[in-house]
């Protein structure tokens, strides 16, 4: 079922419409710390959300744990929410993604409605149906599928946005363009991410979220071609999850840049991906993410936390890779050699 995704611009106006169109008895809203104080106040002129109940949790991916989730399970509980309530995650991807999960294991689910206010959130978590929380030190361990019934995207909120933030998004979205079409990937390499023309970023979220929304309703449990939005997730959660291990936490995005990187790389050995496109995703993500740091020693640790990728079957890591852009090859395999190639191949990428 396609999902219900709204590109608003008067977001008062598109609330309301939507909370018209379905049934509720009460309603609560989910925020995390910052989200609260910089984007809740346009909500709360919707008639029909004066009374909702605030629920709030810590920002940042390190909150997106069970005791985070068993915060709001107990705040649905104690404010009587009941099968018939609905839940509004405000937020980015870990509070869409935590505040799906709250509402679809809460008396067995609940209705929920994202509204992402990050770039991350709206082109990657809020879309699509997945929710989770991280846990034992690994990204979206936990989880289940299910749809929110509506996902509202509103520009204003990506002005609140830092450069990081932006960024971290924006990753998501250059893959989107990788798995699409060689038109839509070079506009991303040409947008202007520094002197930031929010409309037309707007448009290129739009853009890229139909990308999304293709391959989900095609394929939404992921047994097939969903497997493709894996690409730069193999690498780039084992980057993460080493980043939450060592105390230096990285930004999802960030560590989706430096696994398409390597993953790129094992696509040009494996599949004959083009070095000349490689080498143009190399010097934009060196210009606009830096470097992850790691040593030829944190090889083996990186393979580790690569067997715990929820797309692995039978202990066989498996990577998403690409012939040319647009090209999509899933369930592949590399060799340790050829995966300590790739790291080796990243190291000396960034050198310096």
């Amino acid at each position: 079922m396609k999902q219900n995704v709204i590109i608003s611009k008067h977001l008062n106006e598109d609330v309301s419409r939507i909370l018209s169109e379905i049934s509720f008895d009460r309603v609560f809203i989910l925020t995390d710390r910052n989200t609260h104080n910089l984007c809740l106040p346009h909500l709360l002129s919707v008639d029909r959300l004066k009374d909702a109940h605030q629920i709030m949790i810590e920002a940042d991916d390190t909150h997106k744990t069970i005791e985070a989730l068993a915060s709001v399970w107990m705040e649905l509980s104690k404010h009587e929410a009941s099968r018939k309530s609905l839940l509004i995650n405000l937020g980015g991807g870990m509070v869409t993604d935590l505040g799906g999960f709250a509402a679809s294991t809460f008396k067995r689910g609940i209705q929920f409605i994202n509204i992402p206010t990050t770039v991350l959130g709206a082109v990657d978590a809020a879309v699509g149906g997945k929710t989770g929380i991280n846990f034992n030190g690994l990204k979206n361990e936990i989880g289940v599928f299910s749809p929110a019934v509506a996902v509202i995207l509103y520009s204003e909120f990506f002005k609140t946005l830092d450069a990081t933030n932006i960024l971290s998004g924006y990753a998501e979205m250059l893959k989107h363009g990788i798995i699409s079409n060689d038109e839509d990937y070079q506009k991303l390499l040409n947008f202007n991410l520094v002197n930031i023309d929010f409309d037309h970023l707007t448009q290129l979220v739009g853009e890229s979220v139909a990308v999304k929304e293709r391959i989900v309703l095609e394929d939404p449990y992921e047994h097939g071609i969903r497997k493709a939005l894996n690409l730069g997730h193999t690498v780039g959660h084992a980057f993460e999850s080493l980043s939450f291990e060592e105390n230096r936490s990285v930004p999802h995005g960030y560590a989706v840049a430096w696994g398409l990187v390597c993953e790129l790389f094992l696509s040009t050995l494996i599949v004959n991906f083009p070095k000349k496109k490689l080498d143009q995703t190399v010097e934009f993500v060196n210009h606009h993410y830096g470097k992850f740091a790691f040593t030829p020693q944190d090889y083996e640790r990186l393979c580790a936390l690569m067997m715990h990728d929820k797309k692995n079957e039978s202990g066989i890591i498996n990577f998403t890779m690409m012939g040319e852009i647009g090209d999509i090859r899933i369930n592949q395999q590399a060799s340790t050699e050829q995966i300590y190639s790739a790291f080796d191949f990243y190291l000396k990428s960034f050198e310096g």
